[in-house]
């Protein structure tokens, strides 16, 4: 789970301070060597010509140190950039129960595993605010939060049907079955069951949540996906209590209309034959089954009465397979137009005193604000949306904080008394019921509320709780008494940047934005959206292999790859595929084996470069992304080697001695330093296409290259150039750009770089010459005749983009009489992007 907010933290540093490159620094004390070894400018004073494996090593190991040792010193007020773990979950029990292990155990040393990872990868977080969600310090908030929405009303308890996972043992919320109806953990087929389970409410805020996108200009593509998720919200729940006999079951149900407006004409209740009421425990299920014919309406003598409007009409069991979306209790309802009025009919002068004459739309707000008022339904939702399942039946989740009471229900946790800590089980099997239920000390209890004899709750949360509201407490990291200060939640939130895959485009984000619109309403925040902006980034794939008749995943080490297909040791057919890395999948790699073998810049660049951030990347060694950002850090090298050869010559840079031509080759570096700072720091700060940068840079790069010697050596327009290439690099390529940054702050003769230090990262961020944003009088214009290069015209800016006065001004210019004089222009196309006129001619 990571977030950026206030500003933009681009690993491993942030690079908004502002001011000059001032001031000199000690030159690195020369030393005696020995021949034939490799040396480091920074320690040793000598510059190493080329940039070889072992120099790469050696780089690294000197700067890794020195750049966290940085971060941790420069910027900790000044970006909050946090990292956390979402900890929970059955990947750790099954990783757990699958070696013998304490998944506690199992899950802190995998964090500590992981945090060196990312050090390793000069990745740089705000550690000071590291929260772990398995941890009771952190889960004792989920426990607060869920009891809050627990007292709101928006956490309830319900028989329902439910998609079971047979071999992780746990229910799947709709969004982790795949299109193919599997398991996205085991990979399973997935099973009907039906089970009492918790839920919450997360429909009640369907329509704010959906009307709330229109705030959020920066979730490209997101926002479409989450929009169609939620669904039209044109419709509304009605609570109703049923009854057998004209006695009160104690069973409710909440029943939905896509005309609240007409819930006073309601006629009948319609429930599927698949509905809880026919399959479960419910005390209307004899007198439902009793009255039930498959293939028909069936009238019931159960009736429900509308807890809104006290009116009581009969329950039917449709005839139907299913409703609109995912609903399976709608109201039947009667009603008519009377002139420009919507009249609702029922005999009841009451009913007709207080809405007739109302319009329709008048009647719908009014109708469904006084539900919500008297918490009967009346929150706009639509069909397709259904409520949040939090059950797990496993261990390794946060405890839903209720005891069940004979007497009382089920009663909160008093939030004195949180955290309810997971007990130590002796072992562990990932099957049958709720591992809780063998706590047997644990599970029994008092009742808070009458002192009586109680059983906690055996389920746990689903992990997408405890990661709906992580990022309020970054902000309160360390805070014992309450989830988080509201004033630090405030100055903080809502996030500048969030980083996060787009495979929880519509899961997380959406819970995420639900908690927060709650929060919001119980006071604890002042904004309702967690986040402004999004970074959608793709996955970075592994090759995946799958039995092809049971769908289970299969490790390397189980494959034979000896003939032209890959086979199973044990037999059988295997689906390979390209997935998201993971543990459970058996297709990740080690990253420090990666770093090992490449380099840590060569790892960042080559994840930057491979592919723009929202799409996918396939690992594969051997594509051209990989050699190409080797091939890049060498020939950056060399452009320090070059100027640094260059100021060694003996004669002190003197642009006055530059030729025209040479002028020229300079003007146009310069033209191209200020090209790559417009669209590199664009790329870093609005849209995030870090692939495109490092192009851009590549083609400076090239500029810089192709520089003659005398332009290297005289020209200050190289030497700010190659310094504004390696501070851009840097964020991107930290190790490698601090050494060249120290070769370059020690060349015996310098123009444009003084360096108070030689921490690149310090330096302020280049920015555009202001004469390369002034618009010139004049444009010269690039002439093609049949798409052949023939010269240049200059023209005046105002008439650049106006077809006829450019072909009349090329045409009167000597080129153009040169050329075109004698010709027939059949068509001249002027480019709308570029200063370019093409003459298409007979030949």
């Amino acid at each position: 789970m990571q977030v950026s907010v206030r500003r933009l933290a681009l690993h491993p540093l942030a690079l908004a301070q502002c001011g000059r490159l001032g001031g000199a620094v000690p030159r690195p004390a020369p030393r005696l060597l020995i021949p034939g070894t490799r040396t480091l400018f920074s320690d040793t004073g000598v510059w190493e010509k080329d940039y070889r494996t072992e120099t790469r090593r050696k780089v690294e190991q000197w700067w890794h140190p020195r750049i966290m040792e940085q971060w941790r010193r420069d910027t900790l007020e000044e970006v909050l950039n946090p990292m956390g773990w979402d900890a929970f979950g059955l990947p750790a029990e099954n990783a757990a129960i699958e070696r013998g292990l304490d998944p506690e155990e199992w899950t802190k040393s995998n964090i500590q595993a992981m945090r060196e990872q990312l050090d390793s990868l000069g990745l740089c977080f705000n550690w000071d605010r590291e929260v772990t969600t398995c941890l009771p310090d952190y889960y004792r908030w989920t426990q607060y939060l869920f009891v809050k929405l627990f007292k709101a009303g928006l956490a309830y308890q319900k028989e329902a049907v439910v998609n079971w996972d047979p071999v992780d043992q746990t229910v799947l919320a709709d969004e982790q079955v795949d299109e193919n109806g599997r398991s996205w953990r085991s990979g399973a087929l997935v099973e009907q069951k039906l089970l009492r389970q918790w839920f919450i409410k997360t429909t009640n805020y369907a329509k704010p949540l959906l009307d709330a996108l229109s705030d959020l200009p920066e979730w490209y593509g997101v926002k479409a996906m989450q929009a169609n998720w939620i669904g039209d919200c044109t419709g509304c729940y009605f609570d109703f209590s049923l009854k057998v006999n004209s006695e009160e079951t104690g069973e409710t149900l909440a029943a939905h209309t896509s005309s609240p407006e007409a819930v006073f004409g309601a006629a009948y209740l319609a429930i599927l034959p698949s509905h809880r009421l026919l399959h479960g425990t419910s005390s209307v299920r004899s007198a439902l089954e009793k009255h039930f014919q498959p293939g028909r309406d069936s009238l019931t003598e159960v009736t429900a009465r509308n807890l809104l409007t006290g009116h009581e009409i009969p329950l039917v069991i449709s005839q139907k397979e299913a409703f609109d979306g995912h609903l399976d209790t709608v109201i039947g309802e009667l009603s008519v137009c009377v002139g420009m009025h919507f009249v609702l009919i029922y005999l009841s002068s009451y009913i007709l005193l207080l809405f007739t004459g109302l319009s329709r739309e008048q009647a719908f707000h009014s109708i469904t604000q006084k539900a919500r008022e008297q918490k009967v339904g009346g929150h706009l939702t639509s069909s397709k949306l259904r409520d949040w399942l939090i059950s797990r039946q496993r261990y390794w989740g946060t405890p839903i904080p209720v005891v069940h009471c004979g007497s009382c229900g089920p009663v909160a946790v008093p939030e004195e008394e949180l955290p309810v800590t997971l007990p130590k089980l002796p072992s562990l099997t990932g099957k049958g019921a709720s591992p809780l239920e063998a706590a047997h000390d644990w599970v029994s209890c008092r009742c808070p509320r009458c002192k009586g004899p109680a059983r906690r709750e055996t389920d746990t949360m689903d992990t997408f709780v405890d990661s709906a509201w992580y990022y309020f407490r970054y902000t309160d990291p360390h805070n014992p008494d309450r989830p988080f200060e509201r004033p630090l939640a405030d100055h903080w939130l809502p996030v500048d940047v969030y980083i996060g895959g787009k495979e929880h485009a519509v899961m997380h984000l959406y819970y995420a934005r639900f908690l927060s619109h709650f929060c919001r309403d119980q006071g604890l925040v002042a904004h309702r959206e967690p986040f402004r902006k999004l970074l959608v980034q793709g996955l970075i794939k592994g090759q995946t292999f799958r039995l092809a008749d049971s769908g289970q995943y299969v490790k390397r080490e189980d494959i034979d790859f000896t003939g032209e297909e890959p086979v199973p040791l044990g037999g059988g057919r295997l689906e390979v595929t390209w997935e998201k890395m993971s543990k459970s999948k058996h297709n990740g790699l080690d990253p420090q084996e990666v770093v090992q073998q490449y380099g840590i810049d060569t790892v960042r660049l080559y994840i930057l470069y491979a592919a723009p951030p929202e799409q996918d990347i396939l690992w594969n060694a051997k594509t051209d992304a990989l050699p190409g950002v080797l091939r890049w850090q060498s020939r950056l090298w060399q452009l320090v080697t070059k100027l640094r050869g260059a100021r060694q010559l003996g004669d002190v840079p003197n642009p006055s001695l530059l030729k025209k031509k040479e002028q020229t080759e300079a003007r146009k570096i310069w033209d191209n330093k200020n090209y790559a700072i417009e669209q590199v720091t664009a790329h870093f700060t609005g849209d995030f296409l870090f692939n495109a940068a490092i192009s851009r840079l590549m083609g400076l790069t090239n500029t810089l290259t192709s520089a003659t010697v005398r332009v290297v050596q005289h020209s200050a327009e190289f030497e700010e150039a190659l310094a504004t290439l390696v501070l851009m690099t840097a964020p991107m390529a930290p190790h490698l750009t601090s050494e060249l940054w120290a070769g370059l702050c020690y060349l015996d003769y310098t123009q444009i770089i003084h360096c108070a230090h030689t921490d690149t990262h310090t330096q302020p961020w280049p920015t555009v010459d202001p004469e390369y944003l002034e618009v010139p009088d004049f444009v010269e214009l690039a002439i093609r005749i049949n798409n052949k290069v023939c010269g240049t015209v200059t023209v005046p800016r105002q008439m650049s983009q106006d077809a006829e006065q450019v072909q009349r001004l090329v045409l009167e210019s000597q080129l153009g009489q040169e050329l075109l004089g004698e010709r027939s222009i059949k068509r001249a196309i002027l480019s709308p992007r570029t200063a370019l006129i093409n003459f298409l001619i007979d030949e």
